[in-house]
């Protein structure tokens, strides 16, 4: 199962964090992804100064914001542009 944890800390709740918890959400579920992929929150991932970071089994990515997160969803889950992708 791929693991995939939103920065829910400080920086990142200002940056948008609620917001791409629940794009992530819908797309999890429109995807129907429950028994392929885990989301969860986090606290602080180390990346503060650069928007809400999302870890996909291992591999940071930063900079992601309710504009972008469909797209960084489909990119990293969906497409398999990433080692953790599901295809």
């Amino acid at each position: 199962m791929i693991e995939v944890s939103i920065c829910v800390g400080s920086s990142c709740h200002l940056k948008g964090a609620p917001e791409v918890v629940n794009i992530f959400k819908k797309l999890h579920k429109e995807y129907e992804l429950t028994d392929k992929v885990h989301l969860k929150a986090s606290f602080c991932q180390g990346h503060c100064t650069n928007g809400v970071a999302v870890n996909i089994d291992g591999e940071t990515i930063i900079g992601v914001n309710p504009e972008n997160a469909p797209i960084k969803f489909k990119e990293y889950l969906i497409e398999g542009d990433s080692s953790g992708s599901i295809n």
